[in-house]
């Protein structure tokens, strides 16, 4: 089974007909022109890109960490922009109620009854891009407002249920330097998270263009790459690609392995994690993988493709115990550590 790794399946065995093949063709020109058009606003975080485009297609949602000033709002609005959807910011506060994010009812007269009745008036969620900037700064009852938002599409309000529009996206930012008056996000809603990206500082020539650019009287003209109905047919596109059985053998093998006090878990693991990843980290991986392997003009995906995208599904989903934290460990060291061996 050894030289199994890293390898697809034959191509033979991949069942996709002429007309998939031809839309995971315009699929690949259709990312590579997006990439271009946001290049013309934010400068690098080429794989931060390409992962939120995996994330969208797999119909995943994003955890986005990194300090202020990195353009993490920019680069959502850009995409918003070239994609063609429609955007929504939340600033998430202290003081954010759950009915400030899902919307509420008012009170009305009615003009052509005379009489009063309830309207429901729409929240900020009832977008397809939705940006949930510091999403840590508000009590764990308005984060939960996100919940059945994120996970069924939808929204419940007054007995009502509404459908949320599609595709639905909803990246969310931390700032990991400030804690004092925060709330952490429970474990429940970080596995709602397909992705937890890590934004880094740019490069110094990053950052002379940057600069350079923001400065100057220079303004990026945009264009539309996709709309709201091709990425939805893309979404539906993925879901129709076919994976080898041993790529999906190694995915579950290695979110197993994140699971301490079990059968072949190494013994580190067991040592330094006190949960593992669930059953959801399962799928992501499979997903991402897929839509990792179309973006790259391939039909099925590897297991190389798993484990590219180990870390930012996994990263999130297990929780290190004391021992780890004596040792200056983190789940980066241990998902590391479990895609080397």
């Amino acid at each position: 089974m050894a030289n199994l790794v890293g390898e697809a399946a034959p191509r033979s065995q991949v069942g996709t007909n002429g007309r998939e093949l031809e839309a995971a063709s315009e699929l690949v020109r259709k990312f590579q022109a997006l990439k271009q058009e946001v290049g013309k606003v934010i400068v690098g975080q080429e794989a931060i890109i390409d992962q939120l485009m995996i994330a969208l297609l797999a119909r995943g949602h994003c955890l986005l960490v990194g300090v202020p000033g990195l353009a993490k709002t920019l680069l959502i609005r850009t995409l918003s922009d070239v994609l063609h959807l429609s955007f929504s910011r939340i600033q998430f506060t202290p003081d954010l109620m759950p009915t400030d994010i899902t919307g509420t009812e008012i009170l009305e007269q009615n003009v052509s009854t005379g009489g009063k009745e309830f309207r429901f008036i729409r929240g900020p969620v009832f977008a397809n891009i939705i940006l949930a900037d510091e999403i840590n700064r508000t009590p764990p009852k308005t984060q939960a407002a996100l919940l059945e938002a994120m996970q069924e599409h939808r929204v419940t309000a007054a007995n009502m249920t509404y459908t949320l529009a599609e595709p639905f996206f909803v990246l969310a930012t931390q700032n990991p330097i400030e804690q004092e008056g925060t709330y952490p996000l429970p474990e429940a809603q970080l596995d709602r998270f397909m992705f937890n990206l890590w934004l880094d500082y740019p490069t110094e020539q990053e950052e002379i263009n940057i600069v350079r650019s923001t400065t100057s009287e220079y303004a990026a003209k945009l264009q539309k790459v996709m709309d709201a109905k091709e990425i939805c047919d893309f979404q539906d596109l993925v879901r129709t690609v076919p994976v080898a059985d041993n790529v999906i053998s190694y995915a579950v093998r290695l979110v197993g392995k994140t699971r301490p006090k079990r059968e072949g878990t190494p013994d580190y693991v067991t040592k330094y994690v006190s949960y593992g990843a669930g059953p959801r980290a399962s799928q992501y991986l499979v997903l991402g993988a897929k839509v990792r392997a179309i973006l790259q003009g391939r039909y099925t995906p590897s297991i190389d493709d798993i484990k590219a995208i180990a870390l930012p599904v996994l990263r999130h989903r297990i929780i290190t115990n004391f021992n780890a934290e004596a040792e200056g460990l983190s789940s980066v060291d241990i998902v590391a550590r479990l895609v080397k061996e």
